[in-house]
């Protein structure tokens, strides 16, 4: 029991590692990029060098707190990135949800700015509906902007906000915006307001790396990037040729190492988990059906205390 328990936390410890390698990552200026060119209008047509110097100083990522009146004391205007281990890690530990990644960015017209928030997603939670959790985090992306990007009544000062999910492992790749839209019940009244403070970007990854088709770039990207099938070389030689990502000496290639470095240790403990499983269950159902401690020995070349210790 306590050897199953060590393994399970190891297990997690590694796949909270591997998780916060894959938030590095995306948290990469160049990648950002280029999920903002294919997800936001405003960067449309737009090339990767160029969204980056839009991109004010750097990423947070897992840092910045989602609570009430938590949110707003950890963000600062063009500072720096702080890095870490604490994403999900901190969430079970501590209770705090954090932001996976979180930034500024400029519009190209140089006038205003908007908030931008990505989620990455091993897959669709089951506990609760996604979608409520992402507008959970626009409400406070927005909220949270209060006494920062504006003071007292001042809410035409509000920066708009993109919550950006990336969702693995879906049955096909997918893309929707979620955001406010008017239905006029009686009549028609322009009220004054901007309907496009909140956003919610879906992304959903399939399985599969798709095809290169130009509906599927971003899909095709963050497939490569977040594959823990591909080796690190395959993954770096896709992403330079086909995007023109630089890669060699930077922190793109070092968090492409990491994650498939921890990618082939997860598998190598699930494998060896597999084939404890497999051979605890042929010597039970051996015992049950009137084998000797000898002929089980035998037969399955497992040593004596091993045998007994399965059978209990």
């Amino acid at each position: 029991m306590i050897t199953e328990l060590r393994q399970t936390l190891t297990k997690t410890e590694k796949e909270a590692q591997y998780d916060a390698a894959a938030k590095c990552l995306l948290g990469e200026k160049i990648i950002l990029a280029h999920i903002l060119i294919r997800t936001i209008d405003e960067f449309k047509g737009m090339t990767a060098d160029e969204v980056v110097l839009l991109i004010e100083g750097e990423p947070y990522i897992g840092q910045v707190p989602v609570e009430p009146g938590a949110t707003n004391q950890k963000i600062e205007y063009g500072s720096t990135r702080i890095t870490g281990m604490n994403t999900e890690n901190a969430e079970m530990n501590e209770g705090t949800t954090l932001f996976d990644i979180i930034f500024y960015v400029r519009m190209k017209n140089g006038r205003s700015k908007i908030i931008i928030n990505v989620e990455a997603q091993r897959k669709e939670p089951d506990k609760y509906w996604i979608i409520n959790r992402a507008i959970f985090y626009v409400g406070r992306m927005i909220s949270s902007q209060k006494e920062r990007e504006f003071t007292g009544m001042n809410y035409d000062d509000i920066e708009p906000v993109y919550s950006i999910w990336i969702c693995m492992n879906m049955q096909e790749n997918s893309m929707c915006h979620i955001h406010l839209v008017q239905d006029d019940l009686i009549d028609a009244k322009q009220w004054k307001g901007d309907l496009d403070i909140p956003n919610i970007i879906m992304i959903g990854l399939s399985k599969e790396i798709p095809e290169q088709d130009e509906k599927y770039e971003l899909h095709r990207l963050l497939g490569t990037l977040l594959s823990e099938k591909l080796s690190a070389e395959e993954k770096l030689q896709r992403v330079s040729m086909e995007y023109d990502i630089p890669v060699k000496g930077n922190n793109v290639e070092k968090e492409v190492s990491i994650m498939c470095n921890l990618s082939q240790g997860i598998k190598e403990e699930s494998e060896a988990k597999g084939e404890e499983k497999a051979r605890t269950e042929i010597v039970l159902n051996m015992h049950k059906k009137g084998y000797s401690l000898d002929q089980i020995v035998e037969i399955t070349n497992l040593d004596v205390s091993t045998v007994k210790a399965i059978i209990g």
